[in-house]
């Protein structure tokens, strides 16, 4: 009897709140849609974990050590990166790189939107936290869910939990959280400005020969960031070949959703309450915050910057979509720029940035893997 009833006298208030917290992420995933393939597995996970001598995870059990499943398959998918790197091949098949081909000026967005990641490290410092430490809070900033759980699964296990919640809660969030920041930095006039449509012709070679491209040179630059922007790249190529159409589409469906939601539970392993409960959760999550916030501050900030220089001047709206939430950072600025003028149409733009937002989120990862010792 006291073996069947051993769950529930051995329940503590910090798991009864890490159960409810994750009742909340599920909540969150149904209910307002918030980046619903990853919150609701790391919802359900959450529960999991904390449920009294669950066998989800390794535990010490009347002094023998429990395996868990849930802990298994973080050894074996998050340690080695193998989780979120087949993520990047889903992601690369997914990705149309012509829009950036036809506006290769807009790779420059994709680089300026990644400020707040280094400004908040320096923050994150002040605040007490380790350099490797700060340095993947940093990264939330990127809006690249699969960067984040990445540089944190090396340089932070212990906080993976909240930067992987940060960090795709805060995708989810972009249409709440950048057009403040947007109308702040931009006058009515300035987000009224109108650029040319440009249709450039963009042949099969270059389609095929841009990914192989980007790897070379940013394996020379970041030689780190290979394993990242390479299966990125790989992924892409399957899509541009032309002749691995099959390829193409299982990465784009079923290998999507597989990993997705292995992806999603196996983060849920480092949920448990002594971990997650702790002042360092809500720090995490307000420093994810900024950094979300001065990464599209920075892209918009850039923008004007070059508009001193430019006689065809740019609508500074397209600076925030640098940042690596694709597509929905295109379709904010897009939809900013009808309200002020329903025939400014910024969407071809806004998407190039975006795309090159998300190379830009995967090289300041390899370099941060690079630099930060």
């Amino acid at each position: 009897m006291e073996q069947l009833l051993a769950g529930i006298t051995s329940i503590t208030i910090k798991q009864i709140i890490m159960i409810i917290i994750g009742g909340i992420l599920i909540y969150l995933a149904i209910k307002k849609d918030y980046e619903p393939a990853l919150l609701l597995p790391m919802g359900f996970g959450c529960i999991l974990v904390n449920l009294p001598l669950s066998s989800a995870i390794n535990q010490l059990i009347n002094g023998e050590r429990q395996e868990g499943i849930l802990s298994v398959l973080f050894e074996i998918g998050i340690i080695n990166e193998l989780f979120p790197l087949l993520i990047f091949i889903s992601v690369g098949a997914m990705i149309d790189f012509t829009p950036i081909l036809q506006n290769p000026i807009m790779l420059l967005f994709g680089a300026a939107a990644q400020f707040g990641i280094f400004l908040t490290m320096c923050i994150a410092t002040l605040l007490g936290f380790s350099l490797k430490q700060a340095a993947s809070i940093g990264i939330i900033g990127a809006a690249d869910g699969p960067t984040s759980i990445i540089v944190a699964s090396k340089f932070a296990r212990e906080l993976l939990g909240a930067i992987s919640v940060a960090a795709y809660s805060y995708m989810s969030l972009v249409p709440i959280i950048q057009p403040p920041v947007i109308k702040l930095l931009t006058s009515k006039e300035e987000r009224k400005i109108k650029m040319a449509i440009e249709n450039r012709e963009v042949s099969k070679a270059a389609k095929i020969l841009f990914p192989i491209i980007v790897t070379i040179i940013s394996g020379l630059i970041a030689p780190v960031s290979v394993p990242l922007i390479g299966f990125l790249m790989f992924g892409n190529l399957l899509r541009e070949c032309g002749v691995l159409n099959r390829l193409s589409e299982a990465a784009q469906k079923e290998l999507s959703n597989i990993v997705t939601i292995l992806l999603g539970l196996t983060i849920s392993s480092t949920m448990t309450a002594d971990k997650f409960l702790s002042p360092y959760t809500i720090l995490i999550i307000i420093m994810g915050l900024i950094a979300f916030i001065l990464d599209t501050a920075g892209g918009v900030l850039f923008a004007k910057f070059l508009n001193i220089f430019l006689k065809n001047k740019i609508n500074p709206m397209i600076g925030a979509s640098g940042i690596s939430a694709f597509p929905m950072s295109a379709r904010v600025v897009h939809k900013l720029a009808l309200k002020e003028d329903p025939t400014n149409f910024l969407l071809m733009y806004s998407i190039s940035a975006n795309v090159a937002g998300q190379i830009g989120s995967i090289i300041a990862g390899g370099l941060i893997l690079s630099l930060v010792k």
